[in-house]
C-alpha cells in the first residue's frame, strides 16, 4: 500500500486525502495548527462562533455540481445548508441604489431588468455567455472530456472589464455585475473574464450558507479519512521535504519527527512549500517564478458578537462601495479606505430569526502592517492594537450609516488582519485568495499541480482557483495523477 503523505488540512489536502483513503492508499495528513480546516476553520470568542473562510458556497441544491461533489466526499450526510434569500442572494449598494442577485437564470434577468429595462437584452446576451464559459470547463461542468478550448482560452487572455464593457452597455449595470469582486478580489484589466463566469455560475445556481459553519466540513473529511484508514495529525508542521537525486524520500516535523512517503502533496501556499524542499531537482528560474508571483489584496476583518435577539437575520450578502465603482478599492490610502467592504451574517441554525454574529471584510494591502511583519499573535503590542481598533471604528461608521442602529446591537467586536492570514493559513504576503490571476501572464502565473520533483504534487486554492468548487477542481486535477481523471469522475457519477 503506497504512503501518500499530504502537507497541510486545508479544503484541498483533506479533500485529496479522503479520495486517495478510500482508493487504498495509506494517508497521512499533517497540520501545523492546533486546529484542522485552514480556511474552513472557526473559531470562538466568549460563546460566540464566528466563519473565518468559508462563509458561503454555491451549486449545493440537489443533483448540482457542488452537490455530486459533496455526495462523493461523504459531506452531504454530514452538514447542513440553509438557503440565501433565492430573490436576492447578493445585495449590491451602488450610487445610492441597491440592487439584488436572485438565484436562476430568469430570475437573475428578470431582477436586474426591472432597474434596468433597455439593458434585458444585454443581460440575456451576458447570462448566455456565463453558461457557455462556465459550461466550457469539463471540470467545472462534472462533463468528462467534453472541454470547449478554444472557449476556455478566449476568456482566460481576456479581462472581466473588456468584455463586460463588449456585453452590457450600461455603465451602471457594468459595475453592478462585478459587484461582488470581493469573492475573488479581481483587478481590472488583469483578472480574466472565466474567473469571473465560475463565481457566477457557480453561486447564480444556488447559494446556500453551512449550519454552524464550514468547520463542520473540515470534520467530515477528517472523519472520513479516518474511517478508511487515515490519520490526521495536527501540531505536527513540516520544516522539511527530505529528498535524494532523484525523488522525496519523506519529511521532517518541526519537532524533528520523520515521516517516510511514497508521494508527497503538498496543500501548502506553493511559496511555502518551496521553503521546505532544498534540492536541485527545483531548477532557480522556477523558483524565482514562484516567488515573485502577484498576490491577491489581502483582507481586514470585523466579527461582530450581537446582543441575543437584537438584529434579524440577514439571509443575503451585503456589498458597500462608497465610491461610484466596485473597481479599484485595493487603491486607497488613509483617507479613502474603506472604499468597499462586504458584510455577512453567521448562520447558527436552520432558517434563524435572528442573528448571532457576523463579520465585515475589507480590503488591506500587507504594506500597512510593515511595523509588525515578523511578530506573532498575541505578542505584536499596545500600537498594533490601536491601529486595528482605529480601522474597526471607521468599517464600523460607514457600516452604521447602511445600517442605522447596528452599532447598538453589537454586544463585542474582533479583528483580523493580512498577518493573521499569514499567521493561520501561510499564505504569501496574507493574500486573501492566493496568487493572482492576470491575462498579461497567461500560463506564467499558473501554479502545476506537478513539481520537478516526481513524487511530490500541490493542490489548494492556487492549483486552478479558490472558494469550495474551484479547490475541489484542483483536489481532482491532482488526484488524477494517482486515479486517472476517468476514474474520479466515474466515482463521482457512481456515487
Amino acid at each position: 500500500m503506497s504512503k501518500v503523505l499530504i502537507i497541510g488540512s486545508g479544503l484541498g489536502g483533506l479533500s485529496c486525502g479522503v479520495i486517495l483513503a478510500k482508493n487504498g492508499y495509506d494517508v497521512t495528513v499533517l497540520e501545523q495548527a492546533t486546529q484542522v480546516g485552514g480556511c474552513l476553520q472557526c473559531f470562538t470568542r466568549r460563546g460566540a462562533r464566528f466563519e473565518t473562510g468559508m462563509h458561503f458556497i454555491g451549486s449545493a441544491a440537489e443533483g448540482q455540481t457542488l452537490n455530486r461533489l459533496m455526495q462523493y466526499l461523504g459531506l452531504n450526510d454530514d452538514i447542513t445548508l440553509s438557503q440565501l434569500d433565492p430573490q436576492g442572494y447578493e445585495v449590491v449598494a451602488l450610487d445610492g441604489h441597491t440592487f439584488r442577485f436572485a438565484t436562476g437564470r430568469e430570475a437573475f434577468i428578470e431582477t436586474l431588468a426591472a432597474d434596468f429595462p433597455h439593458q434585458r437584452d444585454n443581460l440575456v446576451r451576458y447570462y448566455d455567455l456565463i453558461e457557455r464559459v462556465a459550461g466550457a470547463s469539463s471540470l467545472h461542468s462534472l462533463k468528462y472530456a467534453e472541454s470547449d478550448t478554444a472557449v476556455n482560452t478566449e476568456y482566460q487572455l481576456r479581462s472581466i472589464n473588456e468584455v463586460i464593457d463588449e456585453v452590457i452597455t450600461d455603465p451602471l449595470l457594468a459595475k453592478v455585475l462585478v459587484g461582488n469582486l470581493p469573492l475573488y478580489a479581481a483587478e481590472r484589466d488583469k483578472t480574466p473574464f472565466s474567473t469571473h463566469a465560475f463565481i457566477m455560475d457557480f453561486y447564480n445556481q444556488s447559494a446556500f450558507r453551512i449550519v454552524g459553519g464550514s468547520s463542520v466540513i473540515a470534520d467530515s473529511l477528517v472523519k472520513t479519512i479516518e474511517r478508511h484508514g487515515g490519520r490526521v495529525l495536527a501540531r505536527q508542521g513540516v520544516a522539511k521535504i527530505v529528498c535524494d537525486e532523484q525523488k522525496a524520500l519523506g519529511v521532517i516535523t518541526k519537532d524533528e519527527t520523520f515521516y517516510e512517503a511514497d508521494y508527497i502533496i503538498s496543500d501548502a501556499h506553493p511559496k511555502r512549500t518551496l521553503e521546505m524542499i532544498d534540492s536541485k531537482l527545483i531548477r532557480p528560474a522556477f523558483r524565482n517564478r514562484i516567488n515573485t508571483m502577484a498576490q491577491t489584496v489581502g483582507g481586514f476583518a470585523v466579527y461582530l458578537d450581537f446582543k441575543e435577539g437584537a438584529l434579524p437575520y440577514m439571509n443575503h450578502n451585503f456589498y458597500g462601495f462608497e465610491t461610484s465603482t466596485p473597481w479599484d478599492c485595493e487603491h486607497y490610502d488613509e483617507a479613502s479606505w474603506p472604499k468597499g467592504y462586504l458584510y455577512m451574517h453567521f448562520c447558527q441554525e436552520p432558517k434563524p430569526r435572528y442573528a448571532t454574529t457576523g463579520v465585515i471584510l475589507s480590503y488591506m494591502q500587507m504594506s500597512e502592517m510593515e511595523p509588525w511583519l515578523g511578530t506573532h499573535v498575541g505578542h505584536r503590542g499596545s500600537d498594533y492594537e490601536a491601529f486595528k481598533q482605529r480601522k474597526a471604528e471607521r468599517l464600523l461608521d460607514v457600516l452604521e450609516r447602511r445600517f442605522p442602529g447596528l452599532r447598538a446591537s453589537i454586544k463585542h467586536y474582533y479583528t483580523s488582519t493580512p498577518l493573521t492570514y499569514l499567521d493561520y493559513t501561510g499564505t504569501e504576503a496574507g493574500s486573501m485568495y492566493g496568487i493572482a490571476k492576470d491575462i498579461h501572464l497567461g500560463s506564467a502565473c499558473r501554479v502545476p499541480h506537478r513539481t520537478r520533483i516526481p513524487n511530490v504534487l500541490q493542490t489548494g486554492q492556487n492549483i486552478n482557483s479558490h472558494g469550495m468548487l474551484g479547490v475541489l477542481v484542483g483536489t481532482i486535477v491532482t488526484c488524477s495523477e494517482f486515479l486517472t481523471a476517468e476514474r474520479i469522475y466515474q466515482q463521482i457519477k457512481a456515487s
